[in-house]
């Protein structure tokens, strides 16, 4: 059995638009997990014009996913952290502050989108930062950095539910060890600043935390903690995410560049991260607020 699921932003999915779909199908009964937010209903399989129906859906603002009924709602979240669970790409935002945004931002548009080797592009971005004091760190954290919509209510559902929370980023550890703490994950991994006197050397710890090392997480923290790959959600928008989103029981590319989504099956366009709750068949009246 499958599960059609209709995602949209607040009061904005038309019950007929559903009641459509679901005919055109041959769905069972549509269970409203938000009112005319979000709404889903079983199918015996996917359907052949799945895609097609996609395209339409999306043309018009919402969200469609169809995926396995069984082992939907899972015992782990495994998110990255720029333009994930943060509206920001923190690189960007430090470069900016010291003057070096454009460069940089062409840099990382290129990189997330699978266009440059992630690791020449953090090694040569960081190196533009040379020589900056450490205290632009704290300065942007406090001045420029936001989390994204749904994320707080995401993390506090999951683990409300006994789920374990993971934020494995290509950024870095002195932004990930406080959203990590704002939104309460469990662990955080990402890359390392090399200071010296209180100054950015240009360089970073090796090894570098990418592509690879987020799909070694998901195994490394799976294995530690009994669970399987299957029992994992995960959430990302960049190239470096694409392993992790392919080896996850359901991986969502959420916001993501198009040359992401188009490899991933589970996308979010539309909807914030709420809609990862969705996915798993939690109501909005089962939401856990922080």
């Amino acid at each position: 059995m499958y599960i059609a699921t209709l995602i949209a932003k607040p009061n904005q999915l038309d019950p007929a638009l559903v009641t459509s779909i679901r005919d055109a199908w041959g769905g069972g009964d549509a269970l409203w997990l938000a009112p005319d937010e979000a709404a889903e209903f079983p199918l015996e399989r996917e359907p052949a014009n799945l895609w097609d129906v996609w395209e339409s859906c999306q043309a018009i603002g919402k969200d469609l996913i169809v995926q396995p009924q069984e082992n939907r709602r899972k015992k782990m979240l495994l998110a990255d952290m720029d333009s994930t669970m943060i509206e920001q790409e923190c690189i960007d935002e430090l470069a900016d502050f010291v003057g070096v945004g454009a460069r940089v931002k062409d840099i990382t548009a290129r990189a997330m989108n699978g266009e440059l080797d992630f690791e020449a592009a953090l090694i040569e971005r960081v190196g533009l930062l040379k020589g900056q004091p450490a205290s632009i760190i704290e300065d942007v954290l406090q001045s420029r950095i936001t989390l994204m919509p749904g994320g707080a209510t995401l993390l506090a559902t999951m683990k409300a539910h006994g789920a374990h929370a993971a934020l494995v980023s290509g950024g870095f550890t002195a932004f990930t060890s406080k959203v990590a703490a704002m939104l309460g994950f469990d662990e955080h991994r990402a890359n390392t600043f090399i200071i010296e006197d209180n100054r950015l050397t240009g360089d970073v710890g090796r090894p570098i935390l990418g592509r690879d090392a987020k799909v070694q997480a998901l195994s490394e923290i799976t294995t530690r903690l009994g669970l399987s790959s299957e029992d994992v959600i995960a959430v990302g928008d960049g190239a470096n995410d694409l392993g992790m989103l392919q080896a996850a029981g359901t991986g969502v590319a959420a916001h993501a560049k198009p040359a992401v989504a188009a490899q991933v099956a589970v996308r979010i366009n539309h909807g914030d991260l709420t809609a990862l709750l969705y996915l798993q068949g939690y109501a909005k009246a089962d939401f856990v607020l922080a």
